[in-house]
């Protein structure tokens, strides 16, 4: 059983809002230190960004704006604390607490993962699907019901008829989607609006790549400081997590869909 959301579901534009922002900060500085709270809806858009790194509010509007349209902006940027930005000074270090896991994806995952892609790609609009074995829901915003139809005729699609969707009919907030993103990898921390020296973004992108090579489930846990997981120095583990980053095209790109 799994869900996916798209790209254009309100909870997902408030990760990719919030990536987005990450990847300003790293155009500015190649180690920022940066956490970014999003909530977007009724044509308001509020971000709370605590950063090391120095950014133009212009910049984060149009970035906002080029994602969600037309949107009054509420920005408010702080410093970080000064404890978590002394947690690095010395070296990469594991920055929060946190339990992990990473588990294999299904075939259902998978296949539940290629479909949304697809009807996405016609159809770039709110929409959230899900698979539980033969049984496949589909609920797309702005599209013809009767071509899905044609093309899934076994889906259950848009069950109490046609609708709008987007940030004028629901609100969005950040990592609110985490099963969307990591299907049963999920645990407490979020993926997105975090540098890579936290925790909730490094250790969750290894355990979860480890899990599809390896095709066993892992689970860690680390503690703020550590600078040492499952073996591995924590840089190594940051710099597996960028690599991936930066495959993918940067933060924002990795909001759209998660991590598969």
């Amino acid at each position: 059983m799994i869900e996916k959301v798209n790209p254009s579901h309100p909870d997902k534009m408030a990760d990719r809002i919030a990536g987005a922002i990450v990847d300003l900060a790293y155009k500015n500085n190649s180690n920022p230190k940066i956490a970014v709270e999003v909530l977007i809806g009724h044509g308001k858009c509020h971000a709370i960004i605590e950063t090391t790194a120095i950014l133009n509010v212009s910049n984060i509007k149009s970035t906002i704006n080029r994602i969600a349209g037309d949107v009054d902006c509420d920005i408010v940027i702080v410093p970080q604390d000064v404890h978590l930005e002394h947690n690095q000074k010395d070296g990469v270090r594991c920055g929060d607490n946190g339990i992990f896991k990473g588990v294999p994806l299904t075939e259902e995952q998978k296949v539940m993962s290629k479909i949304a892609r697809d009807i996405y790609e016609a159809y770039p609009y709110d929409g959230k699907y899900i698979l539980d074995e033969t049984r496949l829901i589909i609920c797309q915003s702005n599209a013809d019901t009767k071509k899905l139809r044609e093309k899934y005729p076994n889906a259950e699609i848009n069950p109490i008829g046609d609708w709008t969707g987007g940030t004028n009919v629901d609100t969005g907030a950040t990592n609110r989607k985490l099963g969307s993103d990591m299907a049963d990898s999920v645990t407490g921390g979020g993926l997105h609006g975090k540098d890579l020296s936290k925790a909730d973004v490094s250790v969750n992108i290894y355990a979860f790549l480890k899990a599809q090579r390896t095709k066993k489930p892992v689970t860690l846990v680390c503690a703020i400081g550590d600078d040492c997981i499952d073996g591995v120095p924590y840089s190594e583990v940051v710099a597996q997590a960028k690599n991936y980053i930066d495959s993918i095209g940067g933060f924002e790109k990795f909001a759209e869909w998660g991590l598969f």
